[in-house]
């Protein structure tokens, strides 16, 4: 029998809380690294969407730093007030230009920006609980993602731990939208399809 959604975050959710801060720090030493890589062509001032790692989420600052040293204009999430709908967006200055939102999720100082704002995009990074090689992505459950990635045409990569990503089996519905790449920090960019 296969693990249903709530059983499968759980399960990755308590192995992420067990994780070492050292490989923590290293893997997302990693994962900025592989900002200098990205899987699509960019210049200079084109913009990348992101997101604040939480806890042993992988990613960190440093990704987002990374970005910035490309000169790249980095899009982080805003969780709106009242039920889910789509993301707003703010741009990323540097760690210290975060503060505490919704959830305690850190999110920009700043001005934000509507849902709209993510079609300037050229690529997007978005956080995942497992993903597999087939695009299926399991996220934290309340449908933000999925809500705002319908509604836009860039590819999407989402960021998992190695141990994260499976062959398949990621369960999923028909409105999840479905991923482009998987990156992890020893694999780097997993072309779905």
């Amino acid at each position: 029998m296969s693990e249903s959604k709530s059983e499968m975050r759980r399960r990755v959710l308590d192995a992420r809380a067990g994780l070492s801060p050292f490989v923590l720090a290293q893997h997302n030493a990693e994962l900025a690294e592989w900002m200098y890589r990205l899987p699509v062509e960019l210049d200079p001032g084109d913009v990348v969407a992101a997101y604040v790692a939480t806890r042993a989420e992988p990613g960190g600052t440093a990704m987002l730093d990374a970005l910035l040293d490309r000169d790249l204009r980095v899009l982080l999430p805003i969780v709106p007030e009242g039920d889910p709908t789509r993301l707003q967006w703010g741009e990323y200055h540097g760690g210290d230009a975060l503060e505490t939102g919704r959830w305690g999720l850190l999110e920009p100082r700043g001005y934000r920006l509507d849902p709209d704002a993510l079609h300037e995009a050229k690529l997007i990074l978005v956080p995942a609980v497992a993903a597999d090689r087939t695009g299926a992505r399991l996220g934290r459950g309340a449908g933000y993602y999925d809500r705002t990635l319908a509604a836009v045409d860039a590819p999407v990569v989402a960021v998992v731990h190695d141990d994260e990503l499976a062959d398949d089996g990621v369960p999923h519905e028909a409105n999840d939208v479905p991923m482009d790449w998987i990156l992890t920090p020893g694999n780097g960019f997993v072309k779905i399809g």
